[in-house]
């Protein structure tokens, strides 16, 4: 017993908050030492400023875009915010999916204002996708709106092909924007040749800090500027107020460790994965994996165990780190909307385990964490099945 309680804990909730790289830490760290705000002219102020400026071209390096695109946040649900809040007031309609993050839903929700008429909610396959030609025959008959689809999915980890979307909105005339907060740093991104408008992103997702996050706007975009927050000219007057400068050195550095490391991390990531859902496939009868047929980012697996509720699952493994759904809507009384609309029942949804690993995961923490999962899924059934048949 001691022994057990003394066990570290494997951590498999990337997609919620992923560890810090050293070198952000450090970045962050050695920032929190400095005093200057990054828009005063005397030197402490110049010095922010040199600062930041060099974590928007890290992060301009890692997307492969323009430093002058980038506009800080304090993470990606206000830069999904402030890209809707803009986009919506050129166009009037959202064409957006049943899939998406609630950042994303609830906004396009709040900006329809409950008018039908104004947002358009795609559904999606059993692999968490849409369909490429209803959403160009909706995008032909409705023309110029505003398009939000998200890059990868933060339950399932399912990636989309956004190049028939972009061409499809763009030859309408419409703008598109994505979220890309699970996106980011876990696979290779080439926004020169992507050619979406808008995209939001987190750095605490890719091994930065928390509460930092930036948005892109590609340069000419046709929107015009709706800032959320008001009271001064910062960030070419997209968001006021002072900038968090050891936040956004932080998300620099991470961006630069991400870039650097991508070659190798992808692979090494992939392989894990693959070890822990093949492991639990074959040694927990009935489970599957969801979205396991369209492509996937590298360290996500979502897994449904019938018979064992998520809940009662994590609870009989304390020692693994995993989620029972999204971290922003953990403790919500219904299941996921995300797996419900792939068409899981509600008990399935309730017995779906979502596992996501990253650039500090170990071979060994998977082989503990698959023992640890098989056990508690035996017992948790063993449970269940005593309860229903008493």
């Amino acid at each position: 017993m001691e022994a057990a309680m003394r066990e570290v804990p494997v951590y498999l909730d990337y997609n919620a908050t992923a560890p810090m790289r050293p070198e952000a830490l450090k970045a962050t760290c050695d920032a929190l030492h400095s005093v200057g705000n990054a828009s005063s002219i005397h030197h402490h102020g110049r010095d922010a400023a040199s600062k930041v400026d060099r974590a928007r071209r890290q992060l301009a390096d890692l997307l492969s875009c323009s430093p002058g695109e980038l506009i800080f946040t304090s993470g990606a649900t206000e830069a999904n915010n402030l890209a809707l809040y803009a986009a919506y007031a050129q166009h009037g309609l959202v064409v957006t999916s049943a899939a998406e993050h609630p950042a994303v839903l609830e906004t396009c929700r709040a900006l329809a204002g409950g008018a039908s008429a104004a947002l358009i909610t795609m559904p999606v396959d059993r692999d968490g996708q849409i369909d490429p030609d209803e959403f160009r025959a909706i995008i032909r008959q409705h023309g110029a709106a505003l398009v939000s689809i998200m890059l990868a999915n933060n339950e399932t980890g399912v990636v989309t092909d956004l190049t028939p979307v972009i061409e499809a909105a763009h030859a309408a005339g419409a703008i598109v924007h994505t979220d890309a907060t699970q996106f980011v740093g876990r696979l290779p991104l080439d926004l020169s040749n992507l050619g979406v408008d808008l995209l939001s992103l987190s750095a605490h997702k890719f091994g930065g800090p928390q509460g930092v996050g930036a948005l892109f706007i590609r340069r000419g975009a046709p929107l015009p500027q709706r800032p959320l927050v008001f009271g001064g000219g910062h960030e070419r007057g997209w968001r006021a107020g002072t900038l968090n400068v050891p936040g956004i050195v932080g998300l620099g550095a991470a961006a630069e460790a991400a870039h650097r490391l991508l070659d190798d991390e992808v692979p090494r990531i992939t392989k894990l994965r693959d070890l822990l859902e093949n492991e639990l496939l074959a040694r927990i009868p009935g489970s599957h994996v969801n979205g396991s047929r369209a492509p996937r980012l590298p360290g996500v697996s979502s897994i449904t165990i019938p018979g064992a509720p998520a809940d009662a699952l994590l609870a009989s493994m304390p020692h693994v780190a995993a989620s029972d759904g999204s971290a922003c809507s953990a403790g919500a009384p219904s299941p996921s909307h995300v797996l419900l609309a792939m068409g899981l029942s509600r008990d399935a949804a309730d017995s779906t385990v979502r596992f996501s690993l990253g650039h500090a995961t170990t071979e060994q923490e998977i082989l503990r964490a698959i023992d640890s999962t098989v056990r508690a899924a035996s017992q948790v059934r063993a449970v269940m099945d005593a309860t229903a048949s008493s």
